[in-house]
């Protein structure tokens, strides 16, 4: 497959700038970057080449307007649409450029979770052959994987074609997924991040919500705390994400994808998290320079100075990492009764049952959640995760033991736990010591 040339539409959007520098460095590829106005497009070409950082690409990005849609797409081998997540809103695009698509031309969708087989409805039936889902993670540069969604009308070639394609031109880590509400990545990961959203409104007099991602910081095997994860994201998209799992699925974990009211109240007051100025958290500047980091209390609902909570199970562990003794560290986690181990190690465990149960259902294999968690959210993988305490039956053991009946109730934690292969990941550069 030769993709020499490719339209972006929506690149002045985030992740639409930073795919155009993709597409163009790793791909060589010249990149129609279309926007609404052209400012916006010449503001998101100058983005795109400090993503990848290489200016030698900025020839490669084109700046262009929907007005040059005609012009653009009855050139491109390929179309990469990145408009915001919202079906009418990407229905109301693509019959703005559908005319103009090349016969053997590619027609991709960005979308982070919305029905790839909806989207495909909208297009001819020789476009939906070669319709497809082709979800990266921000930032691309550094997150390198890629979930391949095909439709019910894809065609197999292309589809192999196309995770080729990414494999060996754009170097991305490709995981074919069934088009489910929010693929695999998003499913798991928004499974953990918004149940430590509850867990932060439920423990509001404990702290909320600083008390929580200090309990699952980098030491449990995250790059970033899960309610700094989400911040970084977005209130307004991780919502998206949360309701679109919500409404669209009903498995064992289904209310753990419900928003706290705290949160419904951030996003109605405009405070959405990094993008915004504040959120969860509230980064203040002082005259000298000097930043003080401030969190959200949800008890009174003003920020405060965020707290730096020691727990004496965490900072165990992260000496035992400092110096190699994992399983020391892992013995001195599982031994340990107090509220916060006792949350930090549930947790852990339930995302590992989480992310082999939807792998199972969704992905190409059961390894598809260790590439799609340790390449999409720099997140430890699951399945060594499991080799961290200890093993298969080691890790049925502690569940048991840890989980409540309530939950243990609602799974088959032995058909769940069958035939899983060791991990072809090492889980000792995930757990962080600190």
């Amino acid at each position: 497959m030769n993709i020499n040339v490719v339209t972006v539409i929506g690149a002045n959007g985030t992740m639409g700038c930073r795919v155009s520098g993709i597409f163009a460095s790793f791909g060589d590829a010249k990149v129609y970057m279309v926007s609404r106005e052209l400012e916006a497009a010449y503001k998101a070409k100058a983005k795109a080449v400090m993503s990848v950082r290489a200016e030698a690409i900025a020839s490669n990005l084109i700046p262009k307007t929907y007005c040059d849609l005609e012009e653009c797409i009855s050139e491109s081998d390929l179309v990469f649409e990145s408009v915001a997540e919202d079906i009418s809103v990407k229905k109301n695009v693509y019959k703005g450029f559908a005319e103009y698509v090349r016969p053997n031309a590619i027609v991709a969708t960005g979308t982070s979770g919305l029905s790839v087989n909806q989207l495909s409805e909208c297009f001819d039936e020789k476009i939906r052959r070669r319709f497809v889902g082709m979800h990266m993670y921000n930032p691309p540069y550094y997150m390198t994987l890629c979930e391949v969604i095909p439709s019910r009308y894809t065609d197999a070639r292309i589809v192999d074609e196309i995770k080729t394609y990414l494999k060996d031109v754009l170097y991305r880590d490709v995981v074919e997924v069934k088009d489910e509400p929010a693929f695999m990545g998003n499913r798991i990961g928004f499974q953990f991040i918004n149940e430590a959203m509850q867990y932060a409104e439920v423990y509001k007099d404990n702290g909320g919500i600083d008390y929580i991602d200090s309990i699952l910081g980098p030491f449990t095997g995250r790059s970033m705390p899960p309610l700094v994860t989400s911040d970084f994201v977005g209130l307004d998209v991780h919502k998206a994400i949360a309701d679109n799992i919500y409404h669209n699925t009903s498995d064992y974990a289904h209310k753990s994808f419900a928003m706290p009211e705290f949160a419904l109240e951030l996003i109605l007051q405009g405070k959405l998290g990094k993008k915004s100025g504040c959120g969860l958290y509230q980064t203040v500047v002082k005259a000298d320079g000097s930043r003080i980091v401030n969190v959200y209390d949800i008890v009174t609902g003003e920020y405060r100075v965020r707290e730096q909570f020691v727990f004496p199970f965490a900072k165990e562990m992260i000496q035992e990492f400092k110096v190699g003794n994992y399983a020391q560290a892992f013995r001195k986690l599982i031994s340990n009764h107090s509220v916060e181990a006792t949350i930090c190690i549930q947790f852990l465990i339930k995302y590992v049952i989480y992310a082999i149960s939807i792998s199972k259902s969704i992905g190409e294999d059961i390894h598809s959640a260790d590439i799609v968690m340790s390449r999409g959210f720099d997140w430890v993988p699951p399945l060594a995760a499991i080799d961290a305490f200890g093993g298969v039956e080691s890790f049925k053991k502690i569940a048991s033991n840890r989980l409540s009946k309530e939950f243990l109730s609602s799974i088959d934690i032995d058909d769940i736990l069958t035939d899983i292969p060791r991990s072809r990941c090492d889980f000792r550069p995930f757990f962080k010591a600190r």
